[in-house]
């Protein structure tokens, strides 16, 4: 027993001391995970903790990388846009001739392409002004296009997880920095869409215009009340058959729910009571409109204000539009036709613009209410009218030249300009008939109408629409594209024109400055067009102006390049945002890291000072052992007897 004891306090000591000099020559604590099952847990998540770290920290580095190169590339765009505006300052009044513009529209077409280059710059494959759309062949996101530079980005920035409370856009985008969709041909018609069977819940707004709360209602059928579970209904149509299950189930005779209109209509029969209420403080038939009680008959619900989508169908609409006249986009000098024809849902129009290859696309308001058209290109006049005799654009509220256009946006923004206090145009007719117009005050194209309009009559003329018979003269937009129309029914042999009066150009800035001569109509210019407000369109326009010796275009370009400027600095500052919420969170990680491994490092490594003390402890131990056990070994019965 005695021999058997020692050996196994020997074993002990031996492998504790095996133990405490692994611990001395690798510093570390822990010689196996079944030795320290609890710790070893802790080290090996701290372990998996660091090596997502290293990965976090090379996110965040990355990002930090691209958010500087777009910083340096916006400050590149910044000096270019302010040289621009400086060549422009310059070439206006004394010491600018025809020569030396003509030379420093040749240093802006440098500008552009340098401002072409730096904004298709590349950072790790990753375009900085792309936004989050896949590049093209070439790598790049503006491309030269009809004359225009034309954007194909996003206006949705490329995000990634950095550690925040949500993900961090780590680019920029063409719109937000250099204006390259701002123009929006925006509707103001809505177009109002009924609700159909297969309307999807998530796009309506709701009879309280909260959304819909899904969740149970209760559906009591003469007196007797059944509770109808709509949670994990995805359509209308969803409800309706939900809500008629309860139905039937209680009397299949007594009427039903459907779906009309802008929302539901509830149906009780002859003899029947059919009632839809909420649970408690529930909301959820309030939502949908349809806290509705009917007594052998039909009740309608509250309007659930459906949303358009792109499945949408044009039969759906709640308004009149005439599809099937299309619509007539010019962009700078290619004219096309948007033919409708066939077209049944929102998503079929939008595939038809697209399919012009114009650089136009069509897309749904944020309200989900009407239609915008969106251009692409910079540096080119657009516009939107009727084709042919119909009324699309102006149905849909897109055409550019409409009853409602303001005259201060006329002729890219720079307005008409009137003589105050006097008359501005004069309209001559065959038969020697003449009226003056005067424009003070007008601000719309329609006020425009009226004031011509009146003008006529007070001159003793009889005036309809374009196109009517038994007057004098006739007024309106043009049916073929855009522009005012004049027509003139009277007979002689006086020349049909509009001529300018005192000082006033407005004849000339509304288009309408024409001679007819003979014919029987003047239909105006289009001088309503719209462009981009992009920094690529106040180069073109500042090269186009220095090359044609235009002192106003000049004017105008520098005038445009004074707001690209902002919108650099703008996107710069945000730029720089994102840069520093970058390094916080680089500096918070650091922060992190350190702490962690330090705790790793308490956990795996050995404190060698007491691991020396426990060796040298151990070395007395085993002496003291093997002295005791010695002694003991040599005691036997006999000495035991005695």
């Amino acid at each position: 027993m005695s021999s058997s004891q020692l050996l196994s306090s020997l074993q002990r000591t031996q492998r504790e001391l095996i133990d405490v000099q692994r611990a001395i020559s690798t510093g570390t604590q822990v010689s196996s995970p079944s030795a320290a099952p609890a710790r070893t847990s802790a080290i090996l998540l701290l372990q998996q903790q660091l090596e997502a770290r290293t990965q976090h920290e090379n996110n965040l580095a990355r990002a930090l990388g691209i958010m500087n190169t777009v910083d340096g590339a916006l400050s590149e765009a910044t000096n270019t846009a302010l040289e621009a505006k400086t060549i422009a300052s310059s070439q206006i009044g004394i010491g600018s001739d025809s020569g030396t513009r003509g030379n420093q529209a040749l240093v802006v077409s440098e500008q552009l392409r340098a401002l072409k280059d730096i904004a298709n710059r590349e950072f790790g494959g990753i375009n900085l002004f792309g936004g989050n759309q896949v590049l093209n062949s070439a790598g790049e996101v503006f491309v030269d296009f009809l004359g225009g530079m034309r954007y194909i980005g996003s206006r949705e920035n490329m995000t990634n997880e950095v550690g925040l409370d949500q993900p961090l856009a780590i680019n920029s985008n063409g719109h937000d920095s250099f204006g390259a969709l701002s123009l929006r041909v925006e509707s103001a018609i809505d177009l109002n869409p009924a609700a159909t069977y297969a309307t999807r819940i998530s796009d309506v707004n709701g009879a309280q215009g909260l959304g819909v709360r899904l969740g149970q209602v209760i559906v009591t059928v003469d007196g007797t009340q059944s509770v109808v579970d709509l949670a994990g209904a995805h359509t209308l149509d969803d409800v309706r058959i939900r809500i008629n299950d309860a139905v039937n189930a209680v009397d299949p005779t007594a009427g039903s729910i459907d779906v009309a209109g802008s929302g539901f209509a509830l149906t009780a029969n002859a003899g029947h009571t059919i009632d839809v209420s909420d649970i408690g403080a529930g909301q959820i038939a309030a939502d949908l409109g349809i806290v509705l009680t009917a007594t052998a008959a039909t009740v309608n619900g509250g309007d659930i204000d459906p949303r358009l989508t792109e499945l949408t169908t044009l039969a759906s609409l709640g308004v009149t539009a005439d599809f099937a006249g299309g619509l007539k986009i010019t962009q700078g000098s290619s004219t096309k036709i948007a033919d409708f024809s066939t077209a049944t849902t929102i998503q079929d129009l939008q595939n038809v613009v697209q399919q012009l290859h114009l650089g136009a696309r069509m897309e749904i308001n944020r309200d989900g209410t009407a239609l915008n058209l969106v251009s692409e290109v910079s540096g080119l006049e657009f516009s939107v009218g009727e084709n042919a005799g119909g009324t699309t654009a102006t149905d849909l509220g897109l055409r550019t030249f409409g009853v409602e256009t303001q005259l201060k946006d006329f002729r890219l923004g720079l307005g008409v300009e009137v003589s105050e206090g006097q008359d501005d145009f004069r309209i001559e007719l065959h038969d020697g008939s003449t009226f003056d117009v005067n424009l003070d005050g007008v601000s719309t194209v329609n006020e425009a109408i009226t004031a011509i309009a009146n003008a006529a009559t007070t001159a003793g003329l009889t005036v309809g629409g374009v196109g009517s018979g038994g007057t004098n003269f006739n007024i309106g937009l043009a049916t073929d594209g855009n522009g005012f129309t004049f027509e003139d029914n009277t007979a002689g042999a006086n020349d049909f024109q509009v001529v300018q009066l005192n000082t006033s150009l407005a004849a000339t800035h509304l288009g309408i400055y024409q001679n007819a001569g003979a014919g029987g109509s003047i239909i105006g210019d289009d001088n309503a067009k719209v462009q981009v407000d992009s920094i690529f369109t106040h180069l073109i326009n500042l090269h186009d102006a220095l090359v044609n010796d235009d002192t106003a275009g000049i004017v105008f370009a520098g005038d445009g390049m004074e707001r690209s400027i902002d919108q650099l600095a703008r996107a710069r500052a945000d730029a720089g945002v994102r840069a520093n919420r970058i390094e916080q969170e680089q500096e918070r990680s650091q922060e992190l890291r350190r702490l962690e491994e330090t705790t790793l490092d308490e956990l795996r490594g050995a404190d060698i000072t007491a691991v020396i003390t426990r060796f040298a402890q151990l070395q007395q131990q085993m002496q003291a052992s093997l002295s005791i056990g010695a002694q003991n070994l040599q005691v036997s019965f006999l000495d035991f007897l005695r």
